[in-house]
């Protein structure tokens, strides 16, 4: 009788995982490309998961838009130099754990590098470099150090008039994982949020297998050099082999130093391994900032942190606990 019963919930459980399916949506959200798996029994339940997801990413962006008159965000920015503005407590978490990520990269990552004038373009119209005062002035309100945030009161105050802060180099990431523990909460077991190259990910296929993410070669855009297996990791690469200028026979990348208002050189692909997007996504954006070297260093002190980097020349360097198996 025992055996039977086994037999019949063996049956049942193989039913369950065999009937279950990735199901996948692609869609405009936080002005970028996203792609929604979700591993479900039927298509109608996935797209409930889907329109959970899409919600939570569309409520992240109302709240970390710095475009948005209304949000919070820009309430900051209008207040610069004049007084500290209490948010809501996952504004200001955000923005604690972001200054928390300057300390960290020392200032490579910062989230007042909207504060930046617009000095460098990537569109194919500059002739040549900007002169070094220009550059040293854009920077002049960029500074995490000038974000002071009060744990007590819930506020936070910009010092500078005209600084402003920004979360194109986190935001993504933290929507990504946000929909992750939003999709989780409800009982979807497997499934992938990419946003726009910022991917969160947590359980495997439905046959077992682990989700493989493409590493691409950025010699060659339309190719990946390796497939690498993941398991509830979040992966995030950034690049500079599409906006790029070169002058003297040098490349500047479009990503910029916040510290000093030059573009990052030497590298052309940065790829973070993490539990967080969120995470990921400022350490891969603070790379290209610190260098290889500056980089690959900081990486091996952070637990459960890895990274291939790509340096101009085509060779790939990758840090202490990370194995490649090439295509």
């Amino acid at each position: 009788m025992k055996k039977a019963f086994l037999w019949i919930v063996v049956a049942f459980i193989s039913h369950v995982i065999k009937a279950q399916q990735p199901y996948k949506k692609a869609l405009k959200l936080m002005g970028c490309d996203f792609e929604i798996t979700v591993v479900a029994t039927n298509e109608n339940k996935a797209n409930q998961y889907i329109d959970l997801a899409v919600n939570e990413i569309r409520r992240i962006e109302k709240l970390i838009s710095s475009w948005d008159v209304t949000s919070q965000t820009s309430e900051v920015n209008r207040n610069s130099g004049k007084k500290p503005v209490k948010v809501d407590k996952e504004l200001f978490n955000l923005i604690n754990r972001s200054v928390h990520i300057s300390k960290l990269t020392d200032g490579a990552f910062d989230i007042s590098y909207a504060s930046m004038d617009k000095v460098w373009k990537f569109d194919g119209s500059m002739t040549e470099m900007p002169s070094e005062s220009v550059i040293k002035k854009s920077v002049a309100k960029v500074g995490y150090q000038n974000i002071i945030v009060n744990k007590e009161k819930q506020t936070i105050f910009l010092t500078k008039k005209g600084m402003k802060i920004a979360f194109g180099a986190i935001g993504k990431g933290y929507a990504a994982d946000k929909a992750k523990a939003l999709l989780i909460k409800h009982g979807v077991t497997s499934g992938i949020i990419n946003a726009s190259g910022d991917l969160s990910t947590w359980g495997v296929k439905p046959n077992g297998d682990q989700w493989k993410v493409a590493i691409t070669n950025p010699m060659d855009k339309n190719k990946s050099f390796a497939l690498l297996p993941v398991f509830n990791v979040a992966v995030v690469t950034s690049g500079n082999y599409e906006k790029f200028v070169k002058f003297n026979g040098k490349r500047y990348a479009h990503i910029i130093n916040p510290k000093t208002g030059y573009p990052a050189t030497g590298i052309i692909s940065v790829s973070v391994f993490a539990p967080k997007a969120e995470l990921a996504d400022a350490l891969a954006t603070s790379i290209f900032v610190m260098g290889i070297e500056v980089g690959l260093d900081r990486i091996n002190q952070l637990p459960q942190v890895e990274c291939i980097i790509i340096n101009d020349k085509g060779s790939i360097i990758t840090s202490d606990n990370i194995k490649i198996n090439k295509k």
